[in-house]
């Protein structure tokens, strides 16, 4: 491991035998013994790498900035292929470099500083002491602020933003040292003093992002609703898009603030405010201070209602939610005005109002999405087992994410159930309400209408039509059964198969490395190496060392297996 207590020798540092000087990109030496006494920046980077293509544009621009100071310097490490790749890439770097025929001194660098990854830029002060190999965040997170680099610079910019950050107000959040003002709809300047004592809402948004897209005018609505009542609100928007006339568009359809398009200030309350998904609306208070995180979903639940914002506020609607859900009935969240009904494959309207007391589950998938396809059939089994025993007891209700009626209909046309119209305007609130961000998702709705859980897709992948009605109690009665399944068997055993001891684990759904086949809810695993051996693999092959004679009489040990599970005999 790379010492930051020791002192390197830059000329043996980045010298090699027959070479004492480094190249610009005009061609031009420069002798290596000029960088002695100040701050050096290692980039480690390559023309084929996307990540360092994005950052050194970055880079660039905080050297420009501070390198007329003459403390500073960058030596451009290549990990490049061929040396048509370097030279392509290195004329946009106005640093030095390492000639690129020189793949001993940098092949010796990379694994002195031990570099795993590019882009990475190792800073070294001016006695060649380690500062810190994360540059690259350094520089991302503060620019030419971080200036001169230095291990006393990074603690100063730490304990300022711990500073900031307990005396957090608009203007420490808004205000860059290039900037004061922030751009309303028509173009026209703001100063960010303005907004003092209102309370604001940041709204992290990408316009060619469905979720934004869908959430924008959501937001706009309640913009509007709060400012006819004369309530101090505003909405700055923080926009993560690379394109400006995307940026533009959006920007004159809605009525609120913005930050300039590309403002350095976005990377960085992206990060100051741990931003983790789209659509995010942070909320400052009228004192400066941040309200909530992210109220992106509670203002697409309730709307105005959620206003001001406040803890006694989401106090307030959490009651309201929980009272709903105590009164949820299945035409409640499945009947929108006179769309009350779903249809059969045939086009058939189907009124919801027949279907209530049964067990409902909703579908959310979509015939592009791999994993749905995957899916279909294992649900279409457990549906169909169920319905042979009570035809009555359930239904299924597809509701698609595919882009068009072409596909909607090809999809529908291998399931057996039923499906929202295609385009229907209650998928939005049932994705909503349910939280639908990935699919395949299957929802669970009792015979009483009431939600029974939203993670039905887990249950019919580890225990099919068994998980019906996939109540709580079923699956404790479930999972009690499969605690019996594995009494008697070892907690720990040795496999020829592996080196390792192998440990009895509740494993969900695997493949076993032993047969290839796939294995749910036991498994003998190994953890370091992540093997799994289903107890048919591990325990037939230690029955049969044991006793041979006996292989067809396995029942008298306790156990029978069927190819997918042991279960006790």
């Amino acid at each position: 491991m790379e010492d930051v207590a020791v002192a390197h020798n830059v000329l043996s540092l980045l010298s090699s035998p027959h070479r004492d000087f480094l190249i610009r990109n005009n061609a031009d030496q420069v002798k290596i013994e000029s960088l002695k006494g100040k701050n050096i920046g290692l980039y480690f980077s390559a023309s084929w790498c996307g990540p360092c293509r994005r950052f050194t544009p970055t880079l660039v621009e905080v050297y420009d900035e501070t390198v007329s100071k003459g403390e500073f310097e960058i030596v451009f490490v290549s990990s490049d292929r061929d040396e048509d790749s370097f030279n392509g890439y290195f004329s946009k770097m106005p640093w030095l470099a390492i000639p690129f025929s020189d793949s001993e001194t940098i092949s010796s660098l990379k694994k002195l500083f031990q570099v795993r990854g590019i882009p990475s830029l190792v800073l070294l002060d001016e006695a060649g002491k380690l500062v810190t190999k994360t540059g690259v965040m350094l520089i991302n997170e503060h620019g030419a602020e971080a200036y001169p680099f230095t291990s006393q610079r990074i603690h100063e910019l730490k304990d300022q933003e711990q500073e900031a950050r307990r005396n957090q107000t608009l203007t420490s959040i808004l205000v860059s040292r290039s900037r004061d003002f922030l751009i309303s709809s028509d173009g026209k300047k703001v100063l960010v003093s303005e907004l003092e004592g209102k309370i604001v809402g940041l709204y992290f948004y990408s316009v060619v992002y469905n979720a934004s897209a869908n959430f924008t005018p959501k937001l706009l609505e309640v913009y509007k609703k709060l400012r006819e009542k004369g309530e101090k609100f505003e909405v700055v928007g923080i926009p993560l898009d690379s394109d400006e006339e995307s940026f533009k568009k959006g920007l004159e359809s809605v009525a609120w603030l913005s930050l300039p398009f590309n403002d350095k200030s976005i990377d960085k309350l992206a990060r100051y405010f741990e931003l983790s998904a789209l659509p995010t609306l942070v909320i400052i208070g009228e004192d400066g201070k941040t309200l909530h995180s992210n109220v992106a979903e509670v203002v697409e639940e309730h709307g105005i209602a959620a206003y001001p914002f406040t803890p006694d506020k989401f106090a307030e609607l959490s009651e309201i939610d929980k009272a709903k859900e105590a009164s949820q009935t299945l035409e409640s969240i499945l009947v929108s005005g006179e769309q009350d009904f779903v249809i059969a494959k045939d086009g058939v309207k189907v009124p919801v109002s027949e279907l209530v007391g049964k067990t409902i589950l909703l579908y959310f998938s979509a015939h592009w999405c791999p994993p749905c396809r995957a899916f279909l059939p294992k649900l279409i089994d457990a549906y169909q087992k169920i319905k042979e025993k009570d035809n009555s007891a359930l239904e299924v209700i597809f509701i698609s994410s595919d882009r068009d009626q072409d596909s909607f209909e090809a999809f529908f046309g291998g399931m057996p159930w039923l499906a929202l119209p295609f385009g229907d305007s209650r998928k939005a609130f049932l994705s909503r309400k349910f939280k639908v961000s990935g699919i395949p998702k299957l929802v669970a709705i009792g015979s009483s209408g009431r939600t029974v859980t939203k993670e039905a897709r887990d249950l019919v992948d580890l225990h099919g039509a068994d998980a019906y009605p996939f109540t709580e109690e079923r699956i404790k009665e479930l999972e009690t059964a499969e605690e019996e399944i594995a009494k008697g068997w070892p907690q720990k055993l040795k496999h020829e198969s592996h080196e390792h001891e192998l440990v009895l684990t509740r494993r969900r759904i695997y493949n076993c490395d032993g047969c290839d086949g796939q294995g749910r809810v036991w498994s003998f695993y190994c953890a370091e190496c992540d093997f799994d051996l289903h107890p048919k693999c591990a325990l037939e092959n230690k029955e049969s060392k044991h006793d041979e004679a006996n292989d067809e009489d396995k029942s008298k040990h306790g156990w029978v297996c069927d190819g997918q599970v042991c279960t006790k005999a």
